[in-house]
């Protein structure tokens, strides 16, 4: 571990849900960043883990999330960064990328490794400016690696991939997420040409077969 990345683990805790319910962990955590924490593992369990009527499709929001709440291979993080301070937004994503590797699971179920990371003070359109800026700037990183970072905030916008009038990456808080690209993720490879070489280069094949599959429905 870096010595940055050491700073920003003094500072950024990293939760998996199932120890939001052990006291050895909570205690550790202030009153106010806790409530963060659990509003975020709510959000998990009541948003990405269930249907939504304007989905466009059957199934939950996010279809790997349930599994990967089994498996215990999500994990949450809190930080403090206000709405201007770029520098702190980014020393704490490239520590959960550092991080990410390490979450503990069988080879086979890495692509459900999953960090969602909450900004609680980032509240303005300067503040989500910022969290579009690093996700800009980390795609490259990403996409070299074969992960996908997505933002999530209350008035987020994008439309979803099966019903453009779903709003499918809306949050209480403003979101950083980090996750495997998987080979469902066809879909967002037509959609952003960027992902097209890394989903490919991963899933040569099949990935193959899912696109031209996609590009036909289409």
């Amino acid at each position: 571990m870096t010595a940055e990345s050491k700073s920003v683990a003094r500072s950024v805790a990293l939760v998996s849900v199932q120890q939001l319910s052990d006291p050895a962990v909570t205690s550790t955590i202030s009153a106010e960043l806790l409530s963060v924490y659990q509003l975020l593992a709510q959000w998990i369990r009541s948003y990405l883990m269930s249907s939504h009527p304007d989905l466009g499709r059957s199934g939950d929001v996010c279809p790997f999330t349930a599994q990967a709440l089994r498996l215990d291979t999500i994990r949450i993080a809190a930080c403090e960064a206000a709405n201007h301070d770029i520098t702190s937004i980014k020393r704490t994503m490239r520590y959960c990328f550092e991080h990410f590797a390490s979450i503990p699971c069988a080879k086979s179920m890495r692509h459900f490794r999953t960090i969602v990371v909450g900004f609680p003070k980032i509240n303005d359109a300067q503040g989500l400016q910022a969290l579009d800026r690093v996700q800009h700037e980390l795609k490259f990183y990403c996409l070299l690696w074969g992960l996908m970072i997505g933002r999530f905030h209350q008035g987020s916008n994008d439309p979803g991939l099966w019903n453009p009038d779903f709003r499918p990456l809306r949050s209480p808080i403003p979101v950083l997420a980090i996750r495997e690209l998987v080979e469902n993720d066809a879909p967002f490879a037509t959609r952003h040409p960027l992902l097209m070489p890394a989903y490919l280069c991963k899933y040569p094949l099949a990935g193959t077969k899912r696109l031209l599959a996609h590009l036909v429905k289409r």
